[in-house]
């Protein structure tokens, strides 16, 4: 066999490899060994979804870039579906119960976010000007979408913007490093917030009753979901994937033709019509009865698709070329300590407890996978407050990336 062919050419042979390593990944992430489950205390399962596809890739077992896998399967079918599923469960008027201080203090890492892209861009341009060369730009308007929203709008943007596999790939590491290393530290805050809270005389009033209004909801929304239901998700993602394709084709023809800058902001391309099509469908069905499917798990479902997409991506990386440029991590730090000194400057003002100011931050930096384990850490009852602002970052995650990606092209000169 020569050596630029693949061990394994058949899509459906590797299709059941990538969801068998899936299986694997996340079973052995549940912790049936003690060694295991320090395993995963060091190494986030998410970073193994991109990088054991990427070994395949890298040896020669798979061909990642040759695979339909990828494209057309995970990027135009799982990740619009995933983006309608993770984002029709938005309870926009449970948010607002919350509070005004704790949607002023998660809007603060929003901006925080939004802000530092350009001034970790400029600064790294002083310091290292190569880390920020080349298509740098539009790795960050990705590494945004995930730090805005989440896996999902991350990809989005990867693709709107056109983001290289390897690039791409460069910023999952950073993303992975430097969003694991800040929760680290939220979680060892959370064990010392009663001591933070009185000594910075945060009223914790709110916070109290927010505790007991979610735990009252959580018992009378949880229920066992039925076949009917998990077909009714299916149904709502994908026909609303297909509605998306339907509607996107003549619109983005339609703007190709008649607006003379859509090709500047890629609004002539289809794909990135069904992105901002299938987010926006997920939006509308969060305000009717179809945002009850979450209780019968239209997230999970979700994220089992979202995984797949990430996996699908990482049988396109380089390992060899990952470590290329190592200044980005500079770069990632600097731009997550924008996020946490803008954020920790409001909830100061506002005297909030330590709690808004955890949940704000990984609301934006973790989104809906990672801000209940956050919250989760200061009282169990608290975890679906990480879901609920989560989910707000997978529905603006694609927006203001979009919009970041093009004040960081113009930054770049590309």
């Amino acid at each position: 066999m020569p050596a630029s062919s693949p061990l394994i050419s058949n899509d459906i042979v590797v299709f059941g490899l990538i969801a068998a390593t899936l299986g694997l990944i996340f079973w052995t992430a549940t912790g049936p060994t003690s060694w295991l489950k320090r395993f995963y205390t060091y190494v986030p399962a998410l970073l193994l979804c991109y990088f054991i596809p990427a070994i395949y890739n890298t040896t020669g077992l798979i061909d990642g870039l040759n695979s339909s896998i990828y494209k057309p399967l995970s990027r135009d079918v799982f990740l619009p579906a995933a983006l309608v599923l993770l984002t029709l469960s938005i309870d926009l008027k449970g948010i607002i119960r919350l509070g005004p201080k704790l949607l002023l203090v998660f809007l603060a890492g929003t901006l925080g976010i939004f802000l530092g892209g350009p001034i970790a861009f400029i600064v790294m341009g002083w310091i290292h000007p190569e880390t920020v060369a080349g298509d740098t730009w539009a790795g960050m308007a990705a590494l945004a979408g995930s730090w805005i929203g989440g896996g999902a709008n991350m990809v989005a943007m990867r693709e709107v913007f056109n983001v290289d596999a390897t690039t791409f790939g460069q910023f999952a590491v950073v993303d992975v490093a430097v969003a694991s290393t800040w929760m680290a530290v939220l979680l060892y805050l959370a064990g010392q917030s009663e001591r933070i809270d009185r000594r910075t005389g945060a009223d914790t009033r709110a916070l109290d009753e927010m505790r007991e209004r979610v735990a009252r909801y959580q018992a009378e929304n949880a229920r066992i979901p039925t076949l009917a239901d998990l077909m009714v998700i299916v149904g709502v993602a994908f026909g609303l994937v297909a509605l998306a394709h339907l509607i996107a084709e003549p619109l983005a023809g339609w703007f190709g033709r008649n607006v003379a800058w859509a090709a500047r902001f890629s609004l002539d391309s289809a794909f990135v019509w069904v992105v901002v099509l299938a987010t926006t469908f997920g939006l509308c069905l969060s305000f009717t009865r179809a945002r009850a499917l979450e209780s019968a798990g239209a997230s999970k479902i979700g994220s089992i698709l979202l995984y797949f997409l990430i996996a699908s991506i990482g049988m396109q990386m380089d390992l060899a070329a990952l470590l290329d440029k190592p200044w980005l991590f500079l770069l990632g730090a600097i731009w997550m300590l924008v996020h946490i000194l803008l954020i920790w400057l409001v909830a100061r003002w506002l005297r909030v407890p330590l709690f808004y100011f955890a949940i704000g931050s990984q609301g934006n930096i973790g989104a809906a996978a990672s801000a209940p384990v956050v919250a989760a850490a200061f009282h169990p009852s608290l975890a679906p407050v990480g879901v609920l602002l989560g989910t707000v970052g997978y529905a603006t995650g694609t927006y203001l990336a979009y919009l970041l990606g093009q004040i960081l092209r113009w930054l770049a000169g590309a």
